[in-house]
């Protein structure tokens, strides 16, 4: 038994027991992966996969079991990697981060900074996607660290962490109709073209629930996940804008729309931290993180990471 065979086995399951595409991503032969999977087998005594003929089918319930195994196995050879390079290195390495567009955009450009100004030896990835396949990177090891709004929570593999709250923001041209309006309500709202995110973004959620809790059909005319692509649309004259309120504070305030809190219309939105359970967590990591908020102290991660109060509320 080797780690290649179980790096093998591992990855056959993440690529739908396609071994074509698993030897792809491994750089290997296909051959070579069958042979290592069937030795396995052998030396287990039991089969991980059901075949028909040549081709894998299903994960066996033993194989099930042994999955479970292989996942442990293989995160503490990593987490003894980092522990590796955490104390031969000191304070140089790779800092991956997953993330969505918004955050990465507007929340984390400051943090990056001040993380690579306190360690300049640290190379920063920054990898973004839907909420849904910055989980996935993390429980596939591409990633050290997530931030999202949406998802990270439902996530057993993960640990997460309340980061900041925020609110969605209406934006429109200083002559719209409803910039004379201090609180508009819904059915307001719902009388106008709207820009706003695409489903899986940016608290997008909140905003269908607080319409359909009104029984009301809001008209979105286009749906982005870049705020400065819904800004752009607004000053077009095509609706009015929903954005994060990140996307309109300081530097990212656009002088030629105005801008209204909508708090009041569809609540606040959590943005969250994420770590792969049971993942080794490296100083400039935790650094990393402490530097998103102030609430990421680095004693409350730990005791997260330890199963004390993950996915822990303030």
């Amino acid at each position: 038994m080797n780690l290649q065979q179980l790096r093998f086995v591992q990855e056959a399951v993440r690529r739908q027991l396609n071994l074509t595409e698993t030897a792809k991503a491994l750089h290997t032969s296909q051959p070579g992966i069958s042979k290592a999977i069937l030795e396995l087998e052998e030396e287990l005594g039991i089969d991980i996969f059901a075949r028909h003929g040549k081709r894998l089918r299903r994960v066996t319930e033993p194989g099930q079991l042994v999955l479970q195994s292989i996942e442990v196995i293989l995160r503490e050879v990593a987490n003894l990697r980092r522990i590796g390079d955490e104390f031969s290195l000191q304070d140089s390495g790779r800092l991956s981060i997953a993330t969505t567009h918004t955050q990465a955009r507007y929340v984390l450009p400051e943090p990056v900074a001040q993380l690579r100004r306190r360690y300049p030896k640290v190379q920063v990835s920054l990898h973004q996607g839907t909420p849904e396949q910055v989980a996935q990177m993390l429980m596939e090891d591409v990633a050290d660290i997530g931030l999202a709004t949406e998802s990270l929570s439902e996530v057993d593999q993960l640990v997460t962490l309340p980061c900041y709250e925020w609110q969605h923001v209406l934006v429109f041209p200083a002559q719209h109709p409803l910039a004379s309006i201090e609180r508009p309500s819904l059915e307001q709202l719902a009388e106008h073209p709207l820009i706003t995110y695409q489903a899986a973004f940016t608290g997008r959620r909140r905003i269908d629930l607080a319409f359909a809790q009104r029984r009301l059909r809001p008209n979105i005319a286009l749906e982005a996940i870049d705020s400065d692509v819904i800004k752009t649309y607004v000053r077009s004259g095509l609706g009015v804008g929903i954005v994060a309120e990140m996307a309109v504070q300081g530097d990212n305030a656009s002088p030629d729309l105005r801008s209204c809190p909508a708090g009041h219309l569809f609540g606040q939105n959590t943005s969250r931290v994420a770590f792969r359970r049971g993942a080794y967590l490296r100083g400039y990591v935790l650094a990393f993180a402490e530097l998103l908020s102030p609430r990421l102290a680095r004693p409350l991660i730990l005791r997260a990471m330890q199963g004390q109060g993950d996915s822990y509320e303030l």
